[in-house]
């Protein structure tokens, strides 16, 4: 509760990312009650139709729902976001927090593959594993978490070796507690703020690789509603005789990402004691030196 006041306080942007993203939650969770027709049912009659009553955003070149879509779209993009953001959390924790709690060699090594990932082209290398993967929802929440993790697990190697050097941490090695016993109770509680930052500012990211690459026709199949998807085939393909069929897919997921983006930075100001932004309008506040009388 105390971080829900400082977050309405202190960061209006990022209450306004928190609501975008509640908004998103429950259309996802009630997208069969809001959507007026099945995502996937076609009527070749109404190919392209103008908004109307029945279609409050017309129809695409199939005759199907465009409204409808675009909700089960948004349920799409939440759930490949959190999915893929899940799993590059575990992937970087469990990478970064073994290279920086064992150190020595095994670090050098696990270093050297992270920089050689990180030097690749991301993009190109996304569309070399889609391509050998082949197209799917697990395939692309496999990729795209995995990736992003190997990148990212160099802030959590961080932050474990930021422990190691405090005082409880040698305390308990002077002690003889075993190495999982250390890891269970003194890093892995410390390293929870970071990692609760990365995954807040992750999932943004995530949705719109997810929507790069279906754009690209290496993302989702056709018949799943992907925002990205809509962009590549509906959107650019039909924009001139249906402007509509690019500017609702490019505007939700441009509100989306903004909020997911505001929020994540509000909490990461909220979590970390370096970075707490205390001003209206999200800046920080820098701590005045109130200089001495001379005496």
């Amino acid at each position: 509760m105390v971080l829900l006041k400082r977050l309405f306080r202190e960061h209006p942007l990022g209450t306004v990312g928190a609501a975008i993203i509640l908004v998103l939650i429950l259309v996802s969770i009630f997208a069969d009650a809001l959507a007026p027709f099945r995502f996937g049912e076609m009527n070749l009659d109404d190919r392209l139709a103008e908004p109307s009553s029945q279609h409050p955003l017309g129809t695409d070149q199939l005759g199907r729902d465009f409204l409808s879509r675009l909700i089960h779209g948004a349920r799409l993009s939440l759930f490949v976001g959190l999915a893929a953001t899940t799993l590059h959390v575990v992937v970087a924790t469990l990478i970064g927090g073994t290279a920086g709690f064992l150190g020595g060699r095994f670090d050098l090594v696990v270093q050297r593959f992270v920089d050689a990932w990180m030097s690749m082209p991301g993009l190109l290398v996304l569309l070399t594993i889609m391509s050998l993967a082949g197209r799917g929802l697990l395939q692309i929440i496999l990729v795209l978490g995995i990736s992003s993790g190997i990148s990212n697990s160099r802030v959590v190697r961080g932050a474990v070796i930021a422990i190691k050097e405090n005082d409880y941490f040698q305390a308990a090695r002077a002690v003889g507690s075993p190495a999982a016993q250390i890891l269970w109770r003194h890093v892995l509680p410390n390293v929870m703020p970071p990692i609760i930052i990365i995954f807040s500012i992750t999932i943004g990211a995530i949705i719109v690789a997810e929507a790069s690459l279906s754009f690209l026709g290496f993302g989702l199949p056709p018949d799943v509603p992907s925002w990205g998807g809509m962009l590549s085939r509906e959107g650019r393909q039909y924009m001139t005789i249906a402007p509509r069929l690019a500017i609702w897919p490019g505007l939700c997921l441009t509100i989306v990402v903004y909020g997911i983006n505001m929020f994540g930075d509000a909490i990461r100001d909220l979590l970390d004691p370096r970075l707490r932004g205390g001003g209206r309008y999200g800046t920080s506040k820098r701590s005045k030196t109130v200089p001495r009388s001379s005496r």
